[in-house]
């Protein structure tokens, strides 16, 4: 039986907890705030799948302009994704390219609340100016079809992370959950792409990547690395969560786990209860199909799937989030430890109180009663990503590039 003392809540709760914002109990984003800064945000899939309208704030939408203000964020990083294993290369660059472009019209669209950012202090900006700052990071190697000249071209475009692999392997990088698929860490190619990027300034994303592979970027990349969805295999045994000694080596090569909010890479106990939702993933698929044109139905009757996930296997309470996040500081050090929420790609599947951005006050709040400074909180919060961009941005510039 489920156990709700651990996992004790419904979709009828939930209904009342991701209604559309209001505002928070706690204090308002400002510049005396922690500056927010999200590394991984899954939105553009539903920008261009679902036709999400980002100015409205529908109670299906985990990310959007008055949710953000909501939540206090200043920048955050939208990820453009395509997948790496019913898609040839070659499509999967023009998604990138397609993709890119919905993002940077939505931004353009709404200039009083966005703009594109493009160095870090245009984060420290967007706090300034009552805006948020919208980055670009690709998600899989498999986006640039292998080619520097396609990274470079991304890079032009606004892309300041790529995420070396994804769903499946690249020639020339090994991926967490593909193990026999391809090489196992970087080939030779894999490292010239790193040391481009490191002479560009864009980063390197290793969340999808494979152990040996974390270990071979580090060694090859002269900025700090990201890692800006995973979360600690000491708490939970995910394939992708980070082992102590690579947070180790994470802290040393100065960079930034983003720990992720989603529930299976948090708690073992709970992705146990995983084989209990097959019914409603065939019921998802059903409706992808069958409203496929109409997009507005397509994300009420996903999300009211959503809650029938909840309503059958419960949620994690937001202090295991907590946990890995005081592990990861504990291990790597305070000064590498981020957020990456990956909201718009996991459903439900988060910790309770934190089912869309504009909750994200609640974290904070989490972090202060756990016994994290003020100057803690503020690392965490967003401080530590805009260090590892500035160090990085000081390579790229140091190369000449």
């Amino acid at each position: 039986m489920l156990d709700r003392r651990k996992f004790g809540i419904t979709a009828a709760a939930l209904l009342g907890a991701c209604a559309a914002p209001r505002e928070p109990d706690s204090e308002p984003s400002g510049p005396d705030s922690p500056l927010y800064f999200d590394l991984h945000i899954d939105t553009p899939g539903r920008l261009v799948a679902e036709r999400l309208n980002i100015a409205e704030s529908p109670v299906y939408s985990q990310v959007d302009i008055p949710k953000m203000r909501q939540g206090g964020l200043n920048a955050g990083f939208f990820a453009v994704f395509s997948s790496a294993r019913n898609k040839t290369p070659i499509e999967s660059v023009k998604d990138a390219l397609r993709i890119t472009d919905v993002v940077v019209e939505t931004v353009n669209r709404h200039p009083d609340d966005l703009f594109l950012g493009l160095v870090a202090d245009d984060a420290v900006r967007a706090q300034r100016e009552d805006r948020i700052a919208v980055f670009l990071g690709v998600e899989g190697g498999h986006m640039i079809d292998s080619s520097v000249g396609v990274l470079r071209q991304l890079y032009r475009l606004g892309t300041r992370y790529l995420g070396l692999t994804h769903s499946g392997n690249t020639p020339w990088v090994g991926a967490a959950e593909y193990p026999d698929d391809g090489p196992e860490g970087l080939t030779d190619q894999g490292r010239e792409i790193v040391r481009e990027m490191n002479r560009i300034g864009m980063m390197a994303d290793l969340s999808h990547a494979s152990e040996k592979a974390f270990y071979d970027t580090i060694e090859t990349s002269s900025a700090p690395i990201l890692n800006t969805h995973a979360a600690c295999t000491a708490i939970a045994n995910h394939p992708r969560n980070l082992t102590d000694d690579m947070l180790k080596a994470l802290g040393q090569n100065g960079g930034v786990l983003g720990v992720a909010y989603y529930a299976g890479m948090l708690d073992d106990e709970y992705r146990a209860r995983f084989p209990e939702l097959r019914e409603i993933g065939r019921k998802r698929a059903e409706v992808r199909r069958e409203f496929a044109g109409d997009f507005k139905r397509l994300s009420e009757e996903l999300w009211k799937l959503n809650l029938a996930e909840v309503d059958t296997i419960g949620a994690p309470p937001l202090s295991r989030l907590v946990d890995h996040i005081e592990h990861a500081a504990t291990v790597a050090g305070i000064d590498h430890v981020g957020l990456g929420s990956d909201y718009d790609s996991v459903g439900l599947k988060l910790p309770v109180g934190m089912e869309h951005i504009g909750k994200t006050p609640n974290l904070v709040t989490a972090l202060r009663e756990r016994g994290f400074s003020e100057e803690d909180v503020g690392k965490v919060m967003g401080g530590n990503v805009l260090r590892a961009m500035r160090e990085a941005e000081g390579v790229a510039a140091a190369s000449g590039a």
